[in-house]
């Protein structure tokens, strides 16, 4: 099998039939922005996911960010990161005058090592992020040694949709275009009491009540009297029920998209399990499927030039020079950095662009196989002459 086009990286997921009629469902009312539509998609994702406090925004990031100023993070505190990560969230430190410690990774899972964030702890450790990268949970390890010490959990869950509430203090999911389910762009910042949520909800909206602004109208003045006030800066942050047709729509089919996954997953796993050269980084809600190979770069452009796209996804974050620019002595990352790739998984790939993508990886190591070889013969070959 050869493919007419080439095996997309990724594909989002497009419940045509239902966004379209959640869509003239809205179209047809008077809410386009925030409205009644984000209040469903939330008791719903609550009810799905088993969280009792979720809050809707327009990305996660947003979700991060908040969460970042519900713990107050300032200027020279200190937050622990996985150092292979996608860079987006971490820019909010950034600009908070946070300074960043990049913790290293598990050559397992590629996910954040518990060991060495423990050896990164000092006293101005406000915050320790856990991400669940390509959707593998992350080593619960993480929770206990921050419970030691005191120290929240910011668990970015951006890649990881499993329909269970997770551990940690402020749970960030993202619902960008290409994530199992999606709202064109969007997040959820899920909190685990009463008093956060209330405060978040106000920053997502410039810090007004909006519920106290619904009960009076919408009308800001009420016989001269302010019917609302605002008692701490906040975002912009809120999302549209337009973005609430599109997770409405998919949710309900979340259970299906990461059974498919799993399947192509599986079928990977069968397939690549007598090639010496390859190990595989994929379990959990399987948004990603790794691999660590040798010769990547090699196999790379090999897979390629046979129409299966490939990529790292994400660098080590250490190397930007907004992070500082110096690859730093990390081990494992060291290691995984010149051996791993992520191959085709997605709603558009299918069984036999798994088997034909798969027999392309082993058409490639046998092929090196036989080249090595003859090259080894030809020298032999070059030797001998030399001595005749």
């Amino acid at each position: 099998m050869n493919p007419k086009e080439t095996i997309p990286l990724f594909w989002p997921y497009i419940p045509k039939e239902k966004i379209l009629k959640e869509l003239e469902d809205t179209l047809n009312g008077r809410w386009l922005g925030q409205g009644p539509k984000v209040e469903r998609f939330e008791n719903e994702f609550g009810i799905k996911f088993g969280y009792e406090y979720p809050l809707f925004v327009n990305a996660g990031t947003s979700a991060l960010e908040l969460a970042y100023h519900l713990i107050g993070l300032k200027e020279g505190d200190e937050v622990i990161v996985p150092v292979l990560d996608c860079t987006a969230g971490q820019m909010g430190l950034l600009r908070r005058g946070v300074k960043i410690i990049f913790a290293d990774i598990e050559k397992e899972t590629f996910n954040i090592d518990p060991q060495d964030v423990e050896r990164k702890i000092s006293s101005k450790t406000k915050a320790i992020i856990a991400v669940h990268l390509g959707g593998i949970p992350v080593n619960g390890r993480i929770f206990e040694i921050a419970k030691k010490h005191n120290i929240p959990v910011i668990v970015d869950a951006s890649q990881h949709h499993h329909p269970t509430s997770l551990e940690g203090d402020y749970i960030c999911y993202s619902f960008q275009a290409i994530k199992h389910i999606t709202t064109g762009d969007g997040g959820m910042l899920c909190l685990k009491n009463k008093e956060n949520y209330d405060r978040a909800k106000l920053l997502r909206w410039f810090g007004i009540d909006r519920d106290l602004k619904a009960k009076k109208n919408y009308q800001a003045w009420e016989r001269r009297e302010m019917t609302f006030d605002i008692e701490e800066a906040g975002y912009k942050y809120q999302p549209t029920d337009i973005d609430a047709c599109f997770g409405l729509a998919a949710l309900h089919d979340l259970d299906k998209i990461i059974e498919y996954r799993k399947d192509l997953a599986e079928q990977y796993k069968k397939n690549l399990a007598t090639i010496k050269e390859v190990s595989i980084i994929a379990e959990g809600s399987y948004w990603l499927f790794g691999v660590l190979v040798e010769r990547r770069d090699e196999l790379a452009e090999f897979l390629k030039e046979n129409k299966i796209e490939n990529n790292l996804i994400h660098l080590r974050n250490d190397i930007f020079k907004v992070f500082g620019g110096v690859r730093l002595p990390l081990p494992n990352m060291n290691w995984v950095e010149s051996r791993y790739l992520y191959l085709p998984l997605n709603p558009k790939v299918t069984r036999p662009d798994v088997d034909y993508i798969c027999n392309k990886v082993k058409e490639f190591y046998q092929g090196r196989e036989i080249r090595d070889e003859i090259k080894i013969l030809e020298k032999k070959i070059e030797e001998l002459k030399g001595k005749l």
